[in-house]
């Protein structure tokens, strides 16, 4: 899988130094795991803007400026608090693209809604703010590195189609 997403950040990169963009993350359940592999990559100084990671539901408002009535309403582990998130690292930062994930990691802290593995993704850009929901397997470290994936590979499907 490293070898995946060692190939993922490098398709990343190549699109946004193409465009001139930055990117910042907004993360929660993979606590930073995204900023990670993209820091990872050397020369990453010129596309790598910054990375949040708010992982408790203070920080998602205190860093991002994510509204606490929508987190009450809604949950951290949401559509709406994934849209904020994402919202919330392009006005927090000087990046033109952000990705935010927030979701139930496991083992514990999962309900019937929203079972371990349940995790939002939201997308900011030019292209608007995109939202998506995806339900992984496996456990706690399983979802992490699933939920890290597949956000690198949505984020680079939005910036080549942009």
């Amino acid at each position: 899988m490293q070898t995946h997403v060692a190939e993922t950040v490098q398709a990343v990169a190549d699109s946004l130094l193409r465009r001139q963009w930055m990117l910042a993350t907004a993360e929660s359940c993979t606590g930073g795991m995204v900023a990670a592999a993209c820091t990872d990559l050397a020369g990453s100084s010129a596309w790598f803007e910054r990375g949040f990671v708010t992982y408790s539901n203070a920080a998602k408002t205190q860093m991002l400026g994510v509204d606490a009535l929508l987190i009450t309403s809604h949950g951290a582990v949401s559509e709406p608090v994934a849209r904020a998130m994402a919202q919330g690292a392009l006005r927090h930062s000087a990046a033109q693209v952000a990705l935010a994930i927030t979701g139930v990691a496991g083992p514990g802290g999962g309900s019937v809604a929203k079972p371990v593995g349940t995790v939002w993704f939201g997308f900011a850009g030019p292209w608007g703010v995109h939202s998506e929901l995806q339900h992984f397997g496996g456990d706690r470290a399983a979802v992490r590195q699933a939920a890290a994936l597949h956000a690198l590979l949505r984020l680079n499907a939005h910036c080549a189609a942009d």
